[in-house]
């Protein structure tokens, strides 16, 4: 064993285990974070305009904050952007992160110094924890690969660098791992993303690859592209290939397809990153859940669904959430986030320690009819027939179809298969009872003739990453959205189905 190796392995037994210890007291872990952000937000026009002065507890924080999304903090994330100091955080951010997703085009979210040293000690302790548990630091001495967003970062008109958070996280690998990073940095900054994977695939098929991460389906389209090239799977082109480092989506639905590239060889930690904090990481393997992380300059409040949209939603706290229950969640942190909405949705699933999962977004869902559909039940149904059929899949989207007169409208789901099953119709019969069974607002419309059974449509190979790419959104942190209260990516669509 070298000293590199012998010496992660101190550390990460190490750190391992003050991690475990912030977890026996969850409450005093998070009113800690609490106290020190309110210090500091007191510093900020955002407190001074909040009464940050006469904040002592979250209940006094819930008074005066209120949960916004970035539309509705606009006026403080656009004084941030422009250069001014002490917005919502003391002093200037060090980058802008540049994410998509909101009604007027590109969100800011402002990473501060504070904020990155969490991200990256987040990122860190993930792979402390997956050595611990594993046994397993043999990673170490090979290539370790990242399949991320360009490195390359502009400058706006205040001077502030701007990026995409992967590429800002990659000027901040520890020198330890810098040798044994690849791709090289020239290769990361292409944008176009098919001909960046084309290059990385030269620099990293005759390397001794051991650690792959990315979100899966664009690590999906890698392998894809390495067996066209060279007809070969992954574990025969770098047969030491021992870590998938992967998070972002739900992974159900494609781990079939990663155990059959593995063969069930390679160990699978999973993580919750995001441009606003890293929020969740892999604590035991093999678990399902991940654990919170109290300990990061991150304040959590989770809303149940039930009253999200409602003018006054209960937020609860750490020691008040409920095992198997939906919540939306918000976040306050080091990088002058205040009670911001996140926009994803999750579930409980231990308290003991806090474990969560991350269902879907809050904006991904159907109720059109009064359905209430989220993306966790749709992932379930697909992944139940899936195993069943024995078949998989690369995508897929659900939305709603309003057909004229009664007993005519239904769900739609277009399923992009690596193999078409022999029998489209039992494979959507399946899929249907299955939604029937979790959700019974779906299933009292089915049984009251209000909508008929989903329908099926089979696309064309490659058919959903012609549509990322079509609204600039092929590869890197982005996700195909799967489920859809409209029918703009199934018009799409429709272009690319079969028959």
């Amino acid at each position: 064993m070298g000293l590199k190796r012998f010496i992660g392995e101190i550390w990460a037994r190490r750190r391992t285990r003050a991690i475990r210890r912030e977890h026996q007291d969850p409450v005093a872990s998070q009113r800690r974070t609490f106290q020190h952000l309110i210090r500091q937000g007191r510093k900020t026009q955002f407190g001074a305009d909040h009464g940050f002065d006469q904040i002592e507890s979250p209940a006094d924080f819930q008074k005066k904050v209120p949960v916004r999304n970035y539309e509705q903090a606009r006026q403080y994330f656009d004084a941030i952007r422009d250069g001014h100091p002490n917005v919502a955080w003391p002093g200037k951010p060090l980058y802008l992160a540049k994410t998509s997703g909101t009604t007027s085009g590109a969100k800011y979210i402002p990473i501060t110094r504070d904020s990155i040293r969490q991200q990256i000690k987040a990122a860190r302790d993930s792979l402390m924890f997956y050595m611990v548990n594993s046994g397993n630091s043999a990673f170490l001495d090979g290539k370790m690969m990242f399949l991320s967003g360009s490195p390359a970062l502009g400058t706006n008109e205040a001077g502030l660098k701007v990026g995409r958070l992967s590429g800002i996280v990659n000027h901040f690998v520890p020198g330890y791992l810098t040798r044994n990073r690849v791709p090289t940095y020239e290769t990361n900054c292409i944008e176009e993303w098919e001909e960046k994977v084309d290059k990385i695939l030269d620099e990293v098929m005759p390397e001794d690859l051991r650690l792959i991460s990315g979100i899966p389906p664009w690590v999906q389209m890698f392998f894809e592209r390495l067996h066209v090239r060279t007809g070969k799977t992954p574990l025969q082109q770098w047969p030491n290939l021992q870590v998938f480092v992967q998070g972002g989506v739900d992974y159900s639905p494609y781990k079939a397809v990663f155990q059959q590239f593995f063969e069930n060889k390679v160990d699978n930690v999973e993580v919750f990153p995001a441009s606003e904090g890293f929020l969740a990481i892999q604590d035991e393997l093999p678990t399902e859940g991940l654990l919170l992380n109290l300990d990061y300059g991150v304040f959590f409040e989770f809303i149940p669904m039930e009253e999200y949209h409602n003018e006054n939603p209960r937020r609860l706290t750490i020691g008040e959430v409920e095992l198997d229950t939906q919540y939306a969640m918000a976040i306050s942190t080091d990088a002058g986030l205040w009670a911001y909405d996140l926009g994803d949705t999750v579930k409980f699933l231990s308290k003991n320690p806090y474990r969560l999962k991350v269902t879907g977004r809050v904006k991904h869902f159907i109720s059109a009819f009064g359905e209430h559909v989220i993306s966790e039940e749709v992932n379930a149904a697909m992944v139940k027939a899936c195993t069943e059929f024995g078949v998989e899949i690369n995508e897929f989207t659900v939305a709603p179809f309003l057909g004229e007169g009664e007993g005519n409208s239904y769900h739609e789901w277009l399923i992009e298969f690596s193999e078409v099953p022999a029998d489209l119709d039992a494979f959507a019969e399946l899929i249907d009872q299955e939604m029937r069974r979790q959700n019974s607002y779906y299933d009292d419309l089915r049984n009251g003739n209000m909508l008929r059974r989903a329908e099926l449509r089979s696309l064309k190979e490659n058919a959903t990453r012609e549509y990322m790419k079509s609204i600039g959104k092929l590869g890197g942190q982005n996700k195909f959205p799967r489920l859809s209260n409209d029918r703009k990516i199934a018009d799409w669509l429709t272009a690319y189905t079969i028959g």
